[in-house]
């Protein structure tokens, strides 16, 4: 009931200061600058965890994507003033890394990257773990019965919670013939990780989940070649980030998840920083 109330109470006061900076651009909004404007403080003991990877020549990104991210360094060192100054300018697809695929990656008519709601960016969220089953099977495919047996431990999935799969997979990153299968570039034909089944997909539907994430490079397992699974939550108008890190460091239950992609207009999705918020 603790973590409950506090994820409520944190989540609301996190959508009213998203609120208040949309009013004002110039309002600051980290949280030493929303504490001292009477914004939210982390409760005492509350901890933050990464649960993103960093973009540089070792992200993986889909075996057919033409590049990966690409950082041009344009000035770093003294300017002809005297003064310190560091700019690159960087390429990257929209998909790779610990990424948004925003409902219009899959689904025509549904939210491009920047038109996904905040509210299903921001909730609390529920850890669903397969890492033994997907030990055995490396095509395993999260079930319905899966999220059933979480709910009897945990209890009921609400609407609104952000649900991610832990299948282990992090443990593989950045090595791209463990963590996809195959490592053979240009070629998507052999890939082999963990993903979430169309009956579990359905059943988070059925739930009105806000998000759903994993922490492996797809929701739909590497085999795939119907991606059912992307066409049925991303047809529900629910948003999935990939290649999630540190699951491991989460809960089941407690954690308030902030998942922030680039505001991409029109995009398919986006480079994506997510937090995980853990109470005391």
């Amino acid at each position: 009931m603790a973590r409950a109330m506090f994820c409520a109470l944190f989540t609301t006061g996190i959508l009213a200061i998203g609120c208040a900076a949309g009013n004002d651009a110039t309002t600051p909004t980290t949280p030493r600058a929303a504490s001292t404007q009477g914004g939210v403080r982390l409760p005492e003991g509350a901890r933050l965890v990464d649960l993103t990877y960093p973009f540089d020549d070792r992200t993986l990104y889909w075996p057919t994507a033409a590049t990966g991210f690409v950082l041009n360094q344009v000035h770093h060192g003294p300017t002809e003033a005297g003064f310190f100054y560091a700019s690159n300018d960087f390429c990257a697809p929209e998909h790779g890394g610990t990424h948004l695929d925003a409902p219009i990656h899959f689904a025509e008519g549904k939210s491009t990257a920047d038109a996904v709601p905040i509210s299903r960016l921001v909730a609390p969220a529920a850890v669903v773990d397969v890492s033994a089953a997907a030990a055995r099977d490396v095509d395993y495919r999260v079930t319905r019965a899966d999220i059933e047996a979480f709910e009897r431990e945990h209890g009921a999935i609400a609407p609104g919670t952000v649900v991610l799969i832990r299948t282990g997979w992090g443990s593989r990153w950045p090595d791209r013939r463990r963590y996809l299968g195959d490592d053979r570039p240009g070629d998507a034909s052999n890939l082999h990780f963990p993903g979430i089944g169309e009956d579990a997909a359905r059943a988070l539907v059925a739930r009105k989940v806000a998000s759903v994430g994993i922490d492996t490079a797809s929701i739909d397992h590497g085999p795939s070649k119907d991606f059912i699974t992307h066409r049925v939550l991303l047809g529900a108008d629910i948003p999935a980030f990939e290649n999630v890190a540190s699951l491991d460091a989460l809960p089941a239950r407690g954690a308030l998840v902030l998942a922030l992609p680039m505001k991409i207009r029109g995009g398919s999705g986006g480079p994506l920083r997510i937090i995980a918020v853990l109470p005391p």
